[in-house]
């Protein structure tokens, strides 16, 4: 059962000033529910042979991380900064296991490059059609490539905070949530151009597929509520999902690039 919220803020009081390995355990069982939440939201999209059970065992290292190193000074909310991290941890695992197929990352790249070409041709988002014909596949196989993508998809829109700066630092989702106690103008001025830059995309996705993103990740829904809202199946809004992602991909990098 979670700790109090009063008996959990001295647990905090009293590892910040201790360290003591006791105390971290207690909060690491007290926010375990954080990592299979996390889990849980990851393994929808991956492939069957993915143990959501290894997703947590993952997850638990990038709690453990976010206990040890998180500054309350920063005003961020300790379980928005240990999501971001449990998250983190676990994207870091599966990407160093490579498991996503030579082929389906091959063709995300391709889709990539026909989306970017076709909307900077034709000022406007193209459709499924427009795509398909760019690459030089059938509609049938372009939506059959849009399901294989899905399902090796890990990061999705969090994976679009991760954009090389010029320096060659990254912009990461945790590092984009204000801090008044900030002393790097320059860097939250970036940190800003990111975030506008993500919003303005997103509005300017096709409105079904802006309507999938605002529900799955600021309403929260699953995929199989999301089809029940549009009276669609759950595996066409995994495809919708999957469009909005690769356009908001590319737009986003074509305005940092600017």
């Amino acid at each position: 059962m979670a700790t109090s919220k009063v008996a959990i803020e001295d647990v905090w009081q009293r590892y910040r000033t201790s360290r003591d390995k006791a105390l971290r355990d207690r909060l690491i069982l007290n926010y375990a529910p954080l990592v299979k939440y996390v889990a849980g939201r990851l393994g929808t999209s991956l492939p069957a042979h993915v143990d959501e059970g290894d997703l947590v065992s993952y997850g638990l290292l990038g709690l453990i991380g976010a206990i040890e190193r998180y500054d309350p000074g920063r005003e961020i909310k300790f379980e928005t900064y240990a999501i971001s991290r449990i998250k983190g941890s676990i994207i870091d695992e599966l990407r160093s296991l490579d498991w996503v197929p030579r082929s389906v990352r091959s063709r995300a790249r391709e889709i990539e490059r026909a989306m970017l070409e076709l909307e900077n041709r034709l000022k406007r988002s193209p459709t499924d059609e427009e795509v398909a014909v760019e690459i030089g596949i059938t509609l049938s196989e372009f939506q059959d490539a849009l399901t294989a993508i899905s399902r090796t998809s890990v990061a999705a829109l969090d994976e679009l905070w991760q954009i090389s700066t010029f320096g060659g630092d990254t912009v990461s989702l945790i590092d984009t949530i204000e801090d008044p106690h900030a002393d790097d103008p320059s860097a939250a001025m970036g940190q800003t151009e990111v975030r506008e830059a993500l919003a303005e995309a997103i509005q300017r996705l096709p409105e079904r597929e802006c309507l999938v993103i605002t529900l799955y990740y600021y309403e929260e829904l699953t995929l199989r509520e999301i089809g029940e809202v549009l009276s669609v199946t759950e595996s066409r809004v995994s495809q919708l999902h999957t469009k909005a992602i690769l356009r908001l991909k590319v737009r986003l990098q074509g305005s940092l690039a600017r």
